[in-house]
């Protein structure tokens, strides 16, 4: 019965470390940018797109298809980033968990 105990504690102190995991990945944002730099979107580690950045030289008569092009690359540039971020936190938070599929769990 002591293994099962000792078990137990391993597993909440790794429920812990997730928990702290998502709760870095909640204060994330990251910074994609497209057009050599021309668009800027920040994202925060929820997903949600907290600003844009447009060049101003962007928003010249006739440039609306350029800048929803830009755009959309620029937030799958900051989405990538994002994803790879929060998959880091949630392996350091596995330890040697990490890259073993288990049921249930996120990593």
């Amino acid at each position: 019965m002591k293994d099962l105990g000792s078990i137990m504690k391993q597993a909440q102190a790794m429920q812990q470390k997730l928990a702290d995991a998502q709760a870095k990945i909640a204060e994330l944002t990251v910074e994609g940018t497209s057009g050599g730099g021309m668009v800027k979107v920040v994202l925060q580690g929820t997903g949600a797109l907290a600003s844009v950045e447009l060049d101003e030289s962007l928003l010249a008569p006739g440039e609306g298809e350029v800048i929803s092009d830009l755009v959309v690359a620029a937030h799958a540039d900051a989405k990538r980033k994002l994803d790879e971020k929060q998959a880091e936190l949630m392996r350091e938070a596995a330890g040697p968990l990490a890259g073993m599929k288990l049921p249930g769990m996120p990593f």
